[in-house]
């Protein structure tokens, strides 16, 4: 005598088998050779942010662990580049600063400026000093250098709180300082420019040191250069008109003008300078994003 399964039962086996067939083929993550240049995947930034998160928290502890003045390296550096200019341009060389308080312009400049300078110096080196990493790994390697933008961001909140306590000890001497806070919505904008700006150029030339090691050697003199280029430690109207074209051309004078003005009333917003800054800034990080994503790609067989 032959049983035969009822037609309930063959529904059952078949709605089992289809459950079982869907789990073998549901994946937390599909990883896919990369498409072309212009496949960025953004998406998978967000996916990777305890990633992010851990790495940024890794960046903090390691760099002043051990050390004798622990998180007080944040400020120490700001406070000492301050007097040392403020000896040599204010005092030697008499440099004006348009009658704000020396102290003041040199600390809101040096400051602003070393966030940038942290954005390309940590993001100069990413696949020299990750290769080992990345060559065992799979994860987003975007996020590495976004990783260090992101904790050098940390470090400037801690030099921003100095800043303000600055602002805040000469505003009760009654110091000629007028800070704009109507234009307080300003700052997060401007330093989202420059973070993205030093982020392009510290990925562009991540990219390239691949190939040609010794572009890293010149990074800080470059950067060092181009601080001087810029009106951090003096105002843009000291410099010769036959030089002005310099500071138009440099996308940072208009950020670092502009800080300045919402601090301490000092300087000026060109609001189309702002606007060409922006542009640079999008199209800066657009040509340094596809230069890295072809990078990753066989910077395996370069470093």
């Amino acid at each position: 005598m032959i049983l035969r399964p009822s037609e309930k039962q063959l529904d059952l086996r078949l709605q089992k088998k289809t459950v079982s067939q869907k789990s073998t083929h549901e994946w937390n993550m599909i990883i896919r050779p990369s498409g072309g240049l212009f496949d960025l995947r953004l998406k998978e930034l967000w996916e990777y942010r305890d990633l992010l998160y851990l790495l940024v928290r890794r960046d903090i502890i390691t760099v002043y662990k051990q050390t004798l003045l622990g998180a007080f390296w944040f400020v120490l550096p700001p406070i000492l580049n301050t007097v040392i200019y403020f000896v040599l341009f204010g005092v030697i060389a008499k440099v004006s600063t348009d009658g704000t308080n020396p102290i003041l312009f040199y600390l809101t400049g040096l400051i602003a400026w070393g966030y940038f300078s942290d954005c390309i110096s940590r993001t100069a080196s990413t696949f020299r000093t990750n290769a080992s990493i990345f060559g065992k790994v799979y994860f987003p390697r975007l996020i590495v250098p976004l990783s260090s933008v992101v904790s050098a961001l940390v470090k400037f909140g801690v030099q921003l709180i100095l800043l303000i306590g600055t602002l805040v000890f000469f505003l009760i001497r009654g110091e000629n300082v007028h800070p704009q806070m109507t234009y307080v919505w300003l700052l997060p904008i401007l330093l989202l420019m420059m973070m993205f700006t030093g982020l392009a150029f510290g990925i562009i030339i991540s990219s390239l040191t691949t190939k040609y090691r010794d572009l890293s050697n010149m990074v800080p003199f470059a950067v060092q250069l181009l601080m001087y280029a810029t009106p951090v430690i003096y105002p843009a109207n000291v410099i010769p008109e036959k030089f002005q074209w310099i500071l138009q051309i440099n996308p940072l004078t208009p950020i670092i003008e502009s800080i300045r003005y919402v601090f301490l009333g000092s300087d000026k917003i060109s609001w189309p300078m702002l606007g060409y800054s922006f542009a640079f800034t999008l199209v800066t990080l657009f040509i340094g994003l596809i230069l890295f994503n072809k990078t990753e790609k066989n910077f395996m067989d370069t470093v």
